[in-house]
């Protein structure tokens, strides 16, 4: 963690012990106390401890970036405690609200110290023993969740076989460094909004830089969940949000216009209503890392390849064929001979029939003698007919980043493209302009500006610009099946939340046993 960022994390834990100082302050005089140390912090902690007679060793706790901030409100509950106050309203207020809290109390209250003793012999209600505990749950499952692994579901079918739908994943937070949260005040274990209504789950009155510890980096075949990089506003409906991204909404409406669209948008708020989220807010992805920063990634034919090398793709990855068979096919010999679930005829009445194959079941099937031709792979060609045809089978022009003058790419065929590396520079002209703009402006938070030719960044008329973090690109195992990197390009590092680990169960209509418990490659 870089030293500005510490400096941050360790500002707001002095600020939470020092700002209750003004109150505590007269609360150490009526305990035997001078003044004077409430108001150094960490310190003050010490003495509150002392004149509890609770253990030290959680002064020192506090000093652990960020778990300090949740170790500190614990201390001042059971100072309060020393002073007669057991609600549980007045523990909610000491921990949550401690530099109003502590002023109120020894000033407009003023009470009485009566020491540790005295809290001992006090007993609590049963129903405050379910609640601290309960509390305690909460706080302790929230920093796990937070900082060392977490449950996801599978929604989608974008990294089939690798991961089926309602698979439940562990994810490690460990694996890449535990990301400081960028809006602490959140509702626990909400992601973005609240199960019920349409609230967000969280607040911005607080907001904090990416800051990671011990960060390392994804790897190229890392199954990778991160945060949707053009979730940073979506349509809050139920068939849009990440599903139907509002940046291709934009382009649709438009007609590949992406200003025209937005116009579009922004004038009917009841049609397109937005919401806005920061980055740590936005949707989660799982996919496949398949380049990481600095590497050069081209895809042809479908398969793809990192610096000039053909990448050895994912056993259990899938892509699309075509052939014709000479009898028809049983779904559950095409599922348990060749883990075959998702085909059917071309509707052109050619006869054709279109499957999802996986990589390691290719050689087996093409030599099944029910074949009554070539098994052949679909490679999507551009067609500059095809685009803003916003034909789902079709994606000239419809990938990112949606130029078809310098970039005729589609799903099949892309690239080569730079992913962008952390201190490495690019030349800044027309076509890298394209490609780098929304990395530039929006993930490293610069005014870019193009005028009469020129670049200006930040006001500054610049020829190159040198990135502050390491992207990543991602894409599904599913390759003709997942909306990834192709469509909305690079994930930028702040954006990385963990490495899928182990699926714990799986569910289709039943458990599926053979699932359970299998570690994700």
């Amino acid at each position: 963690m870089p030293l500005n960022q510490l400096f941050i994390v360790y500002l707001i834990g002095t600020l939470i012990v020092f700002l209750p100082s003004f109150g505590l302050a007269k609360l150490f005089v009526k305990a035997g106390v001078p003044a004077w140390k409430a108001y150094v912090p960490f310190y003050n902690t010490w003495v509150m401890q002392e004149l509890t007679q609770r253990p030290k060793h959680w002064v020192f706790w506090q000093l652990i970036p960020v778990v300090g901030w949740f170790i500190s409100p614990g201390i001042f509950i059971e100072f309060a405690k020393v002073f007669g106050r057991f609600g549980l309203g007045q523990h909610t207020a000491a921990a949550l609200a401690a530099p109003v809290y502590f002023p109120y109390l020894a000033y407009k209250e003023d009470p009485k110290f009566i020491g540790p003793e005295a809290v001992k012999k006090h007993k609590k209600k049963g129903w405050r023993e379910w609640v601290d505990a309960a509390i305690f749950a909460v706080v302790a499952a929230t920093l796990i969740r937070t900082f060392i692994f977490e449950a996801y579901t599978i929604p989608s079918s974008s990294m089939e076989k690798t991961l089926l739908v309602r698979d439940f994943l562990f994810v490690s937070k460990l694996s890449y460094g535990p990301r400081i949260p960028n809006t602490p005040l959140s509702v626990p274990f909400v992601h973005n909004y609240m199960p019920v209504g349409t609230a967000k789950s969280y607040s911005t009155a607080i907001k904090l830089p990416y800051m990671r510890w011990f960060a390392s980096s994804p790897k190229a075949g890392d199954v990778v969940v991160f945060n949707f990089p053009a979730g940073d506003t979506v349509i809050h409906l139920p068939n849009y949000e990440s599903k139907d991204p509002y940046y291709d909404v934009c382009r649709r409406l438009g007609q590949g216009d992406m200003e025209a669209g937005r116009k579009i948008v922004l004038a009917d708020s009841r049609t397109y209503p937005l919401a806005i989220h920061p980055a740590d807010k936005s949707d989660n992805y799982i996919k496949r890392c398949v380049g990481a920063a600095g590497d050069i990634l081209e895809v042809k034919g479908g398969q793809v390849y990192l610096n000039g090398t053909k990448s050895i793709p994912p056993p259990k990855a899938q892509y699309t064929y075509t052939f014709k068979s000479k009898v028809g096919l049983n779904s559950d010999l095409m599922k348990e001979d060749f883990d075959i679930t998702e085909y059917g005829y071309d509707p052109d009445g050619s006869g054709n029939i279109t499957a999802n194959i996986p990589y390691d079941k290719v050689e087996l099937f093409s030599k099944q003698s029910f074949l009554a031709g070539p098994l052949v792979p679909d490679n999507e060609l551009y067609n500059s007919s095809y685009v803003h045809d916003y034909n789902g089978s079709t994606t000239s022009g419809d990938v990112f980043p949606y130029d078809t003058l310098y970039y005729k790419w589609t799903k099949d065929n892309y690239g080569p493209v730079w992913i962008p590396k952390k201190k490495a520079s690019v030349i800044l002209n027309d076509s890298t302009y394209k490609l780098y703009e929304r990395a530039i402006r929006v993930y490293e938070n610069n005014d870019l500006t193009k005028k009469d030719g020129k670049f200006y960044i930040n006001g500054k008329e610049e020829t190159s610009y040198t990135f502050k973090m390491d992207y990543y690109w991602m894409m599904g195992d599913n390759r003709h099946g997942s909306q990834d990197s192709r469509f909305w390009g690079f994930v930028p590092e702040d954006r990385i939340v963990g490495k899928a680990w182990m699926i714990w169960f799986s569910w289709d209509g039943g458990p599926r046993w053979k699932r359970f418990f299998n570690f994700v490659k």
